[in-house]
């Protein structure tokens, strides 16, 4: 068992861990092999994470679903497992070398019909998609430059019942440390303050992994801007 977020005390950390939905043995056995990758395991979600984008999943049955980010493809697992006969979620990523393992997983899951895997830069991916409100759940998890774009491109084309997950936003802290420096802390920090003020949107951040924001329509918006 695994302590997901460092903004939590350890044991009430560990405790919610174990007392939520547990990652299934090929669950278990990607986080392994990624984590086997050295540093970049880095990128990663975590279990809790997973279970949360799991339920929520289960919870909205959405029948498109966007991915901004897929690495490993430990995400994607766990939101296709709950995706209903004939939703359909697309992934978008540049790397053939990572997703290559995502893919295995996803044959051996059963899941691999339901996942459009998409290897181009992903504002190509989305700029590409019908204009209008189709998206139910998307999820940014990629380069933080280009944050402020994925959302714009996605929440043009959220429906009124969808929901957008993004993720590492607190940066192990560092964004609330204006005198860091750290570009990409910078780049977060500007993000979490267009989303915070966007008057279309119902937004809260929570302290889970390293900072998972939920964003959805405001009542009453519903349409594309």
């Amino acid at each position: 068992m695994s302590r997901d977020s460092v903004f939590v005390e350890e044991r009430a950390a560990l405790y919610a861990a174990a007392h939520s939905l547990q990652p299934t043995e090929l669950q278990r056995e990607l986080i392994s092999e990624t984590t086997s990758l050295g540093r970049i395991a880095g990128m990663q979600i975590g279990p809790l994470q997973g279970a949360f984008m799991t339920v929520l999943a289960t919870a909205l049955r959405p029948r498109l679903a966007v991915e901004v980010g897929t690495f490993t493809g430990y995400s994607a697992l766990c939101v296709a497992s709950a995706l209903e006969p004939g939703a359909k979620l697309i992934c978008c990523d540049v790397s053939e070398e990572w997703t290559s393992i995502a893919r295995r997983y996803w044959e051996r899951a059963g899941v691999a019909d339901r996942i459009d895997l998409r290897i181009r830069p992903a504002l190509d991916t989305l700029r590409a998609l019908p204009a209008e409100p189709q998206i139910d759940l998307a999820f940014i998890d990629a380069d933080k430059s280009g944050y402020l774009d994925y959302y714009e491109e996605i929440f043009g084309r959220l429906s009124p019942g969808g929901v957008i997950l993004v993720d590492n936003v607190l940066w192990g802290g560092a964004v609330a440390d204006a005198a860091s420096g750290d570009e990409t802390a910078e780049a977060l920090r500007a993000f979490n303050d267009h989303v915070a003020t966007d008057s279309r949107a119902s937004t809260v951040m929570l302290p889970i992994g390293d900072g998972l924001t939920m964003i959805s329509r405001r009542g009453g918006d519903a349409g594309i801007r």
